[in-house]
């Protein structure tokens, strides 16, 4: 229902939203009360982020399938084989589109004419509901490893290095699968996200948190 940067770049945004509040707090002020509010804002943010990303993710589908649709009426449509052919590889993935000869575009345009004409909305399916789903879960699931800390441990200040420790490995985890997702080197991914966290706790740590 996802693909790979889908349920990366969802966990990524469901982390950066929960660090921002786990960073908000003073380790020489807060008490368990501060705590316990910062604890039930990030959730909520969370579930707020969650719920709109999921809708997000439907809208996505439906533009998706939409423009798919667009295209097809466009081919069907065309005054000439020549048009048609450019509308072809225009939709397609340059490399993709580079390599297909004038026999392949017109071996395509030809399946796309004998497609029956659809002039209804694109529907929003069952896969799309699952998919709506899992955003809102993934989203939701990223909160708990960083709040945990600040729920079993009375130590403040440890609990609060203890989630900032959970955080940078999840960046580090989710920069090594992003490398090996898109060609970049996994290694190298992690490290800049570790690094680029690591900037961001400092900050927090440096302004109070």
């Amino acid at each position: 229902m996802l693909a790979p940067g889908e349920r990366l770049a969802e966990i990524l945004f469901g982390l950066i939203m929960v660090m921002s509040f786990t960073g908000s707090l003073s380790v020489a002020t807060a008490d368990r009360v501060e705590v316990r509010v910062m604890l039930i804002a990030a959730l909520g943010c969370n579930i707020a982020w969650g719920l709109i990303d999921a809708i997000m993710f439907i809208m996505g589908r439906l533009n998706e399938r939409g423009g798919d649709r667009k295209t097809v009426r466009a081919v069907q449509r065309s005054r000439s084989h020549a048009e048609a052919h450019a509308l072809i590889r225009r939709n397609v993935p340059p490399v993709v589109g580079t390599e297909l000869t004038e026999e392949a575009l017109e071996r395509i345009r030809q399946r796309i004419a004998a497609l029956p004409l659809i002039s209804t909305a694109p529907p929003i399916t069952r896969d799309d509901l699952r998919g709506a789903l899992a955003v809102f879960l993934i989203v939701v699931a990223s909160t708990f490893p960083v709040i945990l800390p600040f729920v079993f441990m009375s130590d403040l200040p440890l609990a609060m290095r203890l989630s900032n420790a959970i955080g940078l490995a999840m960046l580090a985890f989710i920069g090594h699968a992003y490398g090996r997702a898109s060609g970049f080197s996994p290694w190298w991914t992690a490290g800049s996200m570790a690094v680029l966290g690591s900037v961001l706790v400092a900050l927090t740590i440096a302004l109070g948190g």
